[in-house]
């Protein structure tokens, strides 16, 4: 086991601080009863974990793919159940996404939240401890454990917190999640039986038959497309997304949908190569259908958060476009496209979240004509929307470039129709652009605040605490466009592991690898003309 792992030596168990962080600070809200205590205290909890979680950035070694940072204990010798966790190139970008995240996420509930807010800060606090540990993870059964841990705290989000319609986008997000996670805990039982091991880097490479690595694949892939989410397991995500409060949405956009991503690199591709290459046409035409279906649909809508939550159906789609492309630049694109769109669109919900606070309307017409009476929310929403269209020079325009990039070097037509998903993205989010900002009028009685009540909607720009909570975001818009360099290079060894372990799954040199890539080549042009042609 030990071949695979650097242990920790930075004189105190960081992953294991960053878990009990939020967790203790979960368990002591009960002791506050004042709501702007909760909230402060929420705050500081997330930014002590977020501050406490730099030296995995600072002291990561870029040069090797083994886990580092590792702690390894004992629970069930027996059975192989240890508390092993660590971080590698693949994991440790997502682990600061999620602690960076968090604080933002008390910030924009300041004033969106009313009732119940110490179970709402504790909760948020709880699904933040179960999410690093999803990334952390070394050990199937502890990784499961933790999935499923977001699971209900994430459903309490949306059924107490949420829209008007709560309860059937709560039930929705519970039942997909759910089912699918039963397929996920079939695949790690049989694993199990098979190795005995519940290690996840000594599962990896092991010399499985096509046949338990075709069930291991698809039992994990349903689990990881509907969180991804794929076409055409999709449909939980708008309801979720418009019903959700604010940070509910920051919530799954930001983080719970790049656990899917993250679990086709972790399981699928180093544990089931064989079937990774046997399924890859299929996937890739789904991720296709995603990105088109997903543009196609956010251009329809009037409801400015199911645009977003659609546009997000298509910008997933090119995270798992990347990973099955399955050569270096793809699996990179895919990993930063998950970042980027991290910052993104938690931007873009954020700031429906405080257009939603003035207007009560998530509608576009009504939140017409901002222009003139809020100019920094709208320079701020010109910025988010530009990187969300991948325009050059934002963060999105850098992975959406490797992802087409690998695509056109692999299969032209497959890039030739990705492309279409950025023509689209350019289109609805400058139709949003258009109406929101310069729409002639608003048509609603919008006024300044100094007007008076004389109109329905008293609009005022955006406080401090607003503006600090975007600025944050949009530094990382703009360094990761121009600098993209450091986030790559800490990717480069465990992409390159990755890439390895599919290809020596093969069985075959690389001459035989490649002529494997070229009759699937022809098999994914193949379906995408059956699918064309339908």
């Amino acid at each position: 086991m030990e071949q695979y792992l650097i242990f920790n030596d930075l004189g105190y168990p960081i992953i294991s601080v960053l878990l009990l962080l939020p967790l203790i600070g979960a368990l002591l809200t009960l002791f506050f009863s004042s709501d702007r205590a909760l909230l402060l205290w929420g705050l500081a909890v997330t930014l002590l974990t977020a501050l406490a979680s730099l030296p995995l950035y600072t002291q990561f070694d870029a040069t090797t793919a083994q886990y580092q940072f590792v702690e390894l204990r004992h629970w069930l010798p027996a059975l192989g159940l240890d508390y092993v966790v660590g971080v590698d190139g693949i994991s440790v970008l997502l682990v600061l996404l999620t602690t960076f995240v968090m604080p933002l996420c008390v910030l924009c509930s300041w004033s969106y939240i009313k009732e119940r807010m110490k179970e709402f800060i504790f909760v948020l606090l709880v699904i933040e401890t179960a999410m690093i540990g999803v990334f952390v993870s070394l050990n199937t059964l502890l990784f499961f454990l933790f999935w499923e841990a977001m699971l209900i705290p994430m459903y309490l989000v949306i059924a107490i917190w949420g829209g008007p319609r709560k309860d059937y986008a709560s039930i929705k997000y519970f039942l997909y999640t759910f089912a699918g996670s039963i397929f996920f805990l079939a695949a790690i039982i049989a694993l199990y039986v098979k190795t005995g091991t519940f290690f996840i880097p000594e599962l990896m490479g092991q010399p499985y038959s096509f046949a338990f690595q075709t069930w291991i694949f698809l039992g994990c892939t349903l689990a990881f497309a509907v969180k991804v989410p794929m076409f055409p397991l999709h449909t939980w995500l708008p309801a979720a997304h418009v019903e959700a409060p604010t940070a509910g949405s920051v919530i799954l956009a930001s983080i719970m949908l790049k656990m899917g991503g993250y679990g086709f690199l972790r399981f699928c591709l180093p544990i089931a190569p064989e079937a990774t290459f046997y399924f890859m046409p299929w996937l890739i035409g789904l991720s296709l259908v995603s990105i088109v279906v997903g543009g196609y649909l956010a251009l329809g809508q009037t409801d400015i958060k199911k645009l977003i939550a659609y546009s997000s159906v298509g910008h997933m789609g090119f995270v798992t476009l990347g990973i099955f492309l399955l050569n270096d630049q793809g699996i990179k694109g895919a990993m930063l496209q998950m970042i980027n769109h991290g910052i993104t669109t938690g931007a873009l919900f954020i700031l429906i979240g405080i257009i939603y606070e003035r207007t009560h309307s998530r509608e576009m017409h009504v939140n017409a004509a901002l222009g003139a009476m809020m100019p920094l929310f709208v320079l701020f929403l010109g910025i988010f929307s530009l990187s969300s269209f991948g325009f050059p020079g934002t963060n999105s325009f850098v992975s959406e470039f490797l992802v087409l990039l690998a695509a056109f070097s692999k299969y032209p037509l497959v890039g030739a129709l990705a492309v279409v998903g950025a023509i689209l993205a350019a289109a609805y989010m400058l139709r949003l652009l258009q109406v929101m900002v310069w729409a002639d009028s608003d048509g609603h009685g919008h006024h300044h605040e100094e007007e008076g009540e004389g109109g329905h909607h008293a609009l005022h720009d955006l406080n401090l605490r607003e503006i600090g909570t975007l600025s944050f975001l949009v530094i990382f818009v703009f360094w990761i466009g121009f600098y993209p360099a450091p986030l790559l290079n800490i990717m480069d060894a465990s992409v390159a592991h990755l890439i390895h372990q599919v290809e020596a799954g093969m069985g075959g040199d690389a001459g035989e690898t490649l002529h494997a890539l070229s009759g699937l080549s022809d098999k994914v042009e193949e379906f995408i003309s059956s699918a064309t042609n339908f």
